[in-house]
């Protein structure tokens, strides 16, 4: 990487819900404070930095009333599309732009939270193609984990998806837990994310209780 990108973005935290550059995320605002998040995010650059909250490791981190602690890494996303409910509400849709490292959040008066990132933190260029031997396990074992999930998937239009989706969208939809997720979000390449998410897939298939143990998607 060439140096920091640092910027001051929104940051939305919610569990189980993660964002890749290139991939898209649906979202439902209903919070008071973040339907005011999409408002200014809209009267300005239209974006919002998706990040994990992070378990409590203590009591002294976790007291009363203090913000929940996040994970130090996220992506950006840029709002590509939005409706507006008659009550206030927003569907909106994020496209991903790129990984950031957290770099401090910053008291600036809004009841939703704000924080200074690095955008440079990570390599989100285009990614080079699976081998094809890894593009068939991964095939192979959405097949399994979904047949024991119990889902109906039209298996030829995700033959279709190329390397990237395929792999970004089963790590966000897939009822892994927040950690796992993060753990996805933070692998540098492609073919490293693929190979976790096939390990994870076969572990939560064979684990007991079945393939939607730990669900925690929202």
């Amino acid at each position: 990487m060439m140096g920091a990108k640092p910027a001051r973005i929104p940051l939305f935290p919610l569990a189980g819900a993660i964002l890749f550059p290139r991939a898209q995320l649906p979202l439902h605002i209903f919070e008071p404070r973040y339907r005011d998040m999409v408002r200014d995010a809209l009267a300005g650059p239209a974006r919002i930095g998706m990040i994990q909250p992070r378990p409590v490791l203590s009591e002294v981190e976790g007291g009363e009333g203090d913000p929940a602690p996040l994970f130090q890494t996220g992506c950006v996303g840029e709002i590509v599309g939005v409706e507006e409910l008659d009550d206030g509400r927003f569907n909106i849709v994020l496209h991903g732009s790129s990984r950031f490292r957290l770099i401090a959040e910053r008291d600036v008066g809004t009841a939703y939270r704000q924080a200074d990132v690095d955008l440079a933190a990570f390599d989100d260029a285009d990614p080079e193609p699976l081998a094809a031997i890894q593009r068939a396990e991964i095939e192979r074992e959405a097949r399994r984990f979904g047949d024991a999930l119990g889902l109906a998937v039209d298996w030829q239009a995700v033959g279709r998806l190329d390397d990237e989706m395929l792999v970004n969208a089963i790590a966000q939809v897939a009822p892994f837990d927040p950690g796992a997720k993060q753990a996805l979000l933070e692998e540098a390449s492609l073919a490293s994310r693929a190979d976790l998410i096939v390990q994870l897939m076969q572990f939560q298939r064979l684990a007991p209780g079945g393939a939607d143990v730990g669900q925690t998607l929202q």
